[in-house]
């Protein structure tokens, strides 16, 4: 980018925002049905979309599910291509920023690829810059190798430098990307993921929704929500299954998501004689009525997460929820229903586990839970309020 160019994104960046909504650029691989990503939709349904712009920067020319409500809410969806290739990506990223511009925030929702984001958006003189952390990846980075960790260091420093705000969806989030002395730095921040609760209100009838999948009406009925992807550890996951399906003859498996482990995973069920007994459905929209009316327990035996958005979901459903104990404590709300449980034992030990959860959704109704996270952090309501305070309390210092 020329000099000429930064002074006129700059000049184009000082129209006050009085005479026109906030212009925010999210910053996203892409919009798939990810924990971030739907909380990012949570947020633009119900964000005062008079008072505030949502584009997004994505990194993938592949339509993704979001796309089209996205679209037909108001939102760009904004190819960035070549994150690999740092010239060439800060060359897009530029010209991106003067052809659907001005932005006044750039908000990077890209872990430690946010220090590069931000630091292009710093010379291009976008007022706010927010890195947001998603994830708590510690246990991962500190078995990288030497170039990895070179690159974490100039990342953080990065977001160090050029972050005007830092927010993470957990302490342990926040923790991993700014630092374990981040409560020291007023620009590093917790912001609760918000819950969209209207959908959790609408109970159908069960053994339609069942049917559909062709999961019996009497079935014990498992599920999980989440990426096909390593971090959510599938295959312990179809072990435990495999345990529970010895003891209880109808249990069933209600596996939804996409990603790049899913042929291995569908080979592994069928390698493991579970063909009958697991259903993939594949990305869903309706993840709430599937919680509402198909599962009994929900299984969640994550490696690492920043918070673990589908176990806020699940506790509104009312569903008993077994789970590894490296989730956020941030997470445990509804107390009744919650179990954790140490990915250092057994597949078997959480079988019993997830055998015994069917107690645990007796203890409360699933209105009386869905109060509970209606009235947390994690409505969306809050969420959104304390998010556009974020946004207009710092344009508002600069």
């Amino acid at each position: 980018m020329h000099y000429t160019d930064s002074i006129n994104i700059k000049a184009q960046n000082q129209i006050s925002t009085k005479q026109r909504p906030i212009r925010i650029l999210h910053v996203v691989g892409g919009m798939n049905r990810g924990g971030v990503e739907t909380w990012l939709m949570h947020v633009l349904r119900n964000i005062d979309r008079d008072r505030f712009h949502m584009d997004f920067l994505v990194h993938t020319t592949e339509p993704c599910p979001y796309d089209d409500e996205a679209i037909a809410l108001g939102s760009k969806i904004i190819p960035c291509l070549s994150p690999a290739k740092p010239w060439l990506y800060a060359r897009n990223f530029k010209r991106i920023l003067r052809e659907y511009g001005p932005y006044d925030v750039v908000h990077s929702h890209v872990h430690h690829f946010s220090g590069y984001v931000l630091w292009l958006a710093k010379q291009a003189g976008i007022a706010v810059r927010i890195a947001h952390s998603h994830n708590d990846t510690s246990s991962v980075q500190a078995k990288a190798g030497w170039y990895r960790r070179l690159y974490l260091t100039l990342t953080k420093w990065w977001i160090s430098w050029c972050g005007t705000v830092g927010l993470g969806c957990s302490c342990n989030a926040v923790a991993d990307l700014f630092g374990a002395a981040w409560k020291t730095d007023s620009r590093w921040q917790v912001l609760y993921y918000g819950v969209d609760l209207k959908p959790f209100y609408h109970l159908v009838d069960s053994s339609s929704v069942r049917a559909e999948f062709g999961i019996p009406p009497d079935a014990f009925a498992i599920g999980h929500i989440g990426r096909f992807e390593a971090q959510k550890n599938h295959l312990f996951l179809l072990e435990i299954a495999a345990e529970v399906a010895k003891q209880e003859l109808k249990m069933h498996l209600l596996l939804i998501g996409d990603g790049s482990l899913r042929s291995d995973l569908e080979q592994k069920v069928v390698e493991m004689g579970l063909s009958d007994r697991v259903t993939f459905t594949g990305n869903r929209s309706d993840v709430p009525r599937l919680m509402l009316n198909a599962v009994d327990v929900f299984l969640f035996p994550s490696l690492h997460e920043g918070l673990g958005l589908v176990l806020i979901e699940a506790q509104a459903a009312g569903l008993p929820c077994i789970f590894s104990d490296v989730v956020p404590e941030e997470a445990d709300l509804v107390t009744p229903l919650l179990q954790r449980t140490s990915l250092s034992e057994s597949a078997s030990i959480w079988a019993e586990a997830v055998m015994s959860a069917t107690s645990r959704a007796s203890a409360i109704s699933q209105r009386d839970a869905l109060a509970v996270i209606e009235n947390s952090h994690f409505n969306i309501t809050a969420s959104v309020k304390k998010l556009t305070e974020i946004y207009e309390a710092n344009l508002s210092k600069r």
